[in-house]
């Protein structure tokens, strides 16, 4: 499978991280990850053409909030991820500039479908 879009993977946790880089990759994405801000800030500025974040807000402080004003204003789409459904949370995702929210534990069709969607890509069987 040719290689396809790089994605960029935010998540304190370190695992996540891994199994979120893992079950991308076996879909042929090419994925950056980003443990912390300063990462994210990096990973923005860096080389690679990122087009579309995953952006797991658990952990971070509010200043995640300006990175996802960064990827907006860099015309980057994203989706926000959280633990657990919160209105207020995806309220503020949404005014931040994310594509859609996602609740944890993430369903592994759903989130090809909303990459493929976000890509304009055709979805995976």
């Amino acid at each position: 499978m040719p290689e396809r879009a790089t994605i960029l993977a935010v998540d304190r946790n370190a695992r996540n991280l891994e199994l979120m880089k893992a079950f991308l990759e076996k879909h042929g994405y090419h994925v950056v990850t980003a443990a912390t801000l300063e990462a994210v800030d990096r990973a923005l500025l860096g080389r690679c053409t990122i087009r579309l974040a995953l952006v797991d807000i658990a952990g971070f402080d509010r200043d995640i909030w300006e990175r996802c004003e960064r990827m907006r204003d860099a015309d980057i789409p994203f989706l926000v991820i959280f633990p657990r459904q919160q209105a207020a949370i995806q309220e503020e995702s949404l005014e931040h500039g994310a594509h859609g929210t996602l609740t944890k534990p993430l369903a592994q069709r759903q989130l090809l479908g909303l990459i493929s969607g976000l890509l304009g890509e055709e979805a995976e069987e």
